[in-house]
């Protein structure tokens, strides 16, 4: 799913526009035990009550496409009789009706996720009758070809809100304010199966993760059973080691700087695209070889991913280059300019010292002071 249809389906979570057929939803403690459980029609639920629900659906829908919202797609054998995907298509297509199968996904989500706290399960399932398209894009509610019916399920921390005082309206006094169980914004949740191309996509659904760097995987293994990507951080790890590898003594400044200016450039060519930008190893290949790196080193690298394409078929460009800042740093001084000012950062040999040289203009400011810039030797 890319951003805009995201934004489609977060669309659904308002009273305006709601497709949600029924709401359930288990409350488990610290022990793993279930405290308490809800199933019913979502519309019966009070308006104020649902308005918050809707603030969940969408907070579980949040963040950034390739980093807190990941596309995982099932293996060959979780789509076989028995799999993972095919128990979640029997759950969407009970439309969480069936009770039985609703309570043996609660079994199988409580024991996979590893979280020592309390923990809210919300599951909803929705049909949204998608509407068509007419050819200058705009969208036609009276003609729809297709119905997407998803499930989406949410895991929330539930922690006792702060102790503090409060003022009592009725009484017209300050006083001691009761410690309650709040439920919080969301920290795991997924939708299946997964809206691709503004249609259903069994093949596939869509994760969101409050932390990219934590994200549950027993969940994601044993109840999802499916192919967890590289997070941000690591695509990004992963190719500066391979910079600095297949570059070796050639990796220099200059190098750097070419390869972040070319990223930043096609990001900005694409940044009206709903698409994200991709590179794969043997682009990266290409990348590399242009700024001179050994044929020896290109083969290894060669040898090194040949199967990597299979587990990792590419990389977001946004996740492995700085689209904000261009940073140079050393064990004493850290040095960080605009992404697009690159230019005024250059390495030069200065009396036989390698240097990092800053261009700078009038504007000039040491610790908040403003300073003469420097002038040409000569000149007062």
């Amino acid at each position: 799913m890319n951003k805009k249809e995201v934004n489609e389906i977060k669309k659904l979570f308002t009273p305006a526009n709601c497709a949600i057929s029924r709401i359930c939803g288990c409350y488990v403690d610290a022990e793993k035990n279930r405290r308490t459980e809800l199933k019913e029609a979502f519309l019966t639920l009070p308006e104020t009550e649902a308005f918050k629900y809707f603030n969940i659906f969408k907070g579980a829908m949040s963040g950034t496409v390739g980093k807190n919202l990941l596309n995982m797609e099932f293996p060959i054998l979780a789509e076989e009789e028995g799999g993972t995907q095919d128990f979640l298509l029997r759950l969407r297509d009970s439309a969480l009706k069936d009770e039985n199968l609703v309570e043996e996904f609660y079994d199988k989500l409580i024991q996979s996720y590893d979280y020592g706290e309390n923990y809210y399960i919300i599951l909803i399932h929705c049909a949204y009758d998608i509407p068509a398209k007419s050819t200058d894009g705009l969208e036609m509610y009276d003609a729809s070809d297709f119905v997407y019916e998803f499930i989406q399920c949410i895991i929330c921390p539930v922690k006792l809100s702060k102790a503090g005082l409060y003022y009592n309206t009725e009484a017209n006094v300050i006083e001691n304010r009761d410690r309650d169980w709040l439920v919080e914004n969301p920290d795991t949740a997924f939708i299946f199966p997964a809206f691709n191309d503004r249609n259903a996509d069994i093949h596939s659904l869509l994760f969101y993760t409050k932390n990219p760097e934590q994200m549950p995987e027993r969940f994601i293994n044993e109840t999802l059973g499916c192919v967890r990507p590289m997070s941000a951080k690591s695509q990004a790890e992963t190719f500066q080691a391979i910079v600095e590898e297949v570059m070796g003594d050639k990796c220099s400044f200059q190098t750097v700087k070419n390869i972040h200016d070319s990223f930043n450039e096609l990001l900005e060519e694409s940044k009206n695209e709903t698409e994200q930008l991709t590179i794969k190893p043997e682009q990266i290949k290409k990348i590399l070889e242009s700024n001179g790196a050994d044929q020896e080193k290109l083969k290894e690298f060669e040898t090194k991913y040949e199967g990597f394409e299979a587990e990792q078929p590419e990389f977001l460009l946004a996740n492995i280059t700085n689209q904000k800042d261009f940073k140079v740093k050393t064990p004493d001084v850290s040095i960080k300019v605009k992404a697009d000012k690159t230019y005024l950062v250059e390495s030069r040999m200065i009396d036989g010292r390698p240097c990092i040289v800053i261009g700078v203009n009038e504007n000039v400011e040491v610790n908040g002071i403003t300073v003469r810039p420097l002038q040409p030797e000569g000149e007062k």
